[in-house]
């Protein structure tokens, strides 16, 4: 058997879940805080967390890590990425410098199928390649669990592509890796004048053969004006649920479409974004069992409205933060900076942020049972950070203040 005895620990702060599948409304500040502990960590899971001095002198184990009084805190769930893509998007970002907003970026021949294109041309290998310095980084700033879409490929062959590409990757690095199908990201340009041919090859061709070769375990889509409709969404979702795939919407980023009510009726486990979200949805939302994911990261870079969490936290709704990691909103590996973006600019306090990162994003992807707190009985995917207290992860923004990564009771940074 293997363990490790994490001890020397200043502080650890974490949700207090007590085996709540999520955190909702007020309860999101139940942050359960302790000084001068130790952990002890039995084959990668949480057996016993107590004073520091009874642990060193009674645990028999394998490996002791000294913390150095620094403060221990679970490890981030990013539940909404695109990590695996191929070139980049940094001209796009010198025109939206220059006034063009995102809408006329992608009419021009950029955003989405932009990324298509470099993605279709590279091989299995360079994706791999790149997505594997992505996860690198994303790891070293403190993303243990992290969601990865397809979506830039837009045809069958790029798509299981890119599937079979974060496949590889989540037996190859140490985080644990929840990959998602989104070939309805946008109408590639061979189905320009045929979206309905387009819709019928998602649903009777890709979805079929990904769940076959059991590529993903979600099915998202991209739901909005000049993207998909209300009724190509759902046609493809249904699809989708019948064939044995959990639901995730992007919903109502550029437009208050209706896609959250829609993710809601179909029982999505999340629906993400949410910027023009209405006061009829944020109750809507907040009234299910569906996780209100924000991404705050395309807030800013874009320059749009912020999605109303604090709204729906006040009425009892479950959120959850995630970077959206991507070429053209939010290249961004910092789950801390989405922290401080909730705090400043969304008005939620650091103790609701920090379960919004952690537990509540394990709960977006259906894992909030083993991971997303430190308590008995989780995965040990524990983070040691140089600071006196959790607070300061988000006050000292642009700042990575993560020095150790455990990863399933493995030192990984």
């Amino acid at each position: 058997m293997s363990s490790l005895l994490l001890y020397n620990i200043g502080s650890l702060a974490s949700p207090r879940s007590e085996n709540a599948p999520r955190l909702s409304g007020v309860a999101m500040s139940n942050i359960y805080t302790e000084q001068n502990v130790a952990i002890l960590v039995e084959n990668g899971i949480i057996t016993r967390i107590g004073a520091s001095a009874d642990l060193e002198k009674e645990a028999i184990v394998a490996e002791r890590f000294d913390a150095k009084g620094m403060t221990a805190l679970p490890g981030f769930v990013d539940s909404h990425t695109h990590t695996v893509f191929g070139g980049n998007r940094a001209n796009e970002f010198a025109m939206r410098s220059a006034g063009k907003t995102y809408q006329e970026i992608a009419a021009a021949g950029g955003g989405i199928l932009s990324t298509m294109n470099a993605t279709r041309k590279a091989s299995h290998e360079e994706l791999y390649a790149i997505g594997k310095k992505r996860l690198d980084a994303m790891l070293r700033h403190g993303t243990t669990t992290v969601e990865i879409k397809s979506g830039y490929g837009l045809d069958t062959a790029s798509e299981l592509k890119i599937l079979e590409v974060i496949h590889e990757l989540s037996r190859t690095h140490p985080m644990t890796i929840v990959p998602t199908f989104l070939g309805a990201h946008a109408f590639p340009p061979e189905y320009k004048n045929d979206r309905e041919g387009y819709v019928q090859l998602v649903c009777n061709e890709m979805l079929p053969v990904v769940k076959e070769r059991n590529l993903a375990v979600f099915c998202d889509i991209f739901c909005e004006q000049n993207y998909f409709s209300l009724e190509h969404s759902e046609r493809i979702l249904r699809t989708a649920q019948e064939l044995g795939f959990k639901l995730k919407l992007h919903a109502d980023q550029l437009s208050a479409s209706g896609a959250s009510a829609l993710g809601v009726r179909l029982g999505a486990v999340s629906v993400d974004h949410l910027e023009c979200t209405t006061s009829e949805g944020v109750e809507i939302i907040a009234a299910s069992e569906t996780i209100a994911t924000g991404l705050p990261g395309a807030s800013l870079f874009l320059n749009h409205p912020y999605p109303p969490l604090r709204a729906l936290i006040d009425v009892g709704g479950t959120v959850a933060l995630a970077t959206d990691f991507n070429p053209g909103s939010s290249v961004t590996f910092s789950m801390p900076m989405m922290m401080t973006l909730a705090s400043t600019q969304m008005r939620m306090t650091p103790e609701e942020a920090l379960t919004a990162s952690t537990l509540n994003g394990a709960a977006a992807l259906s894992l909030a049972h083993e991971r997303g707190s430190l308590e008995l009985g989780k995965q040990a995917d524990i983070l040691l950070c140089d600071i006196a207290h959790f607070y300061e992860l988000s006050y000292h923004f642009g700042m990575n203040h993560i020095v150790h990564v455990i990863k399933h009771g493995k030192v990984v940074v």
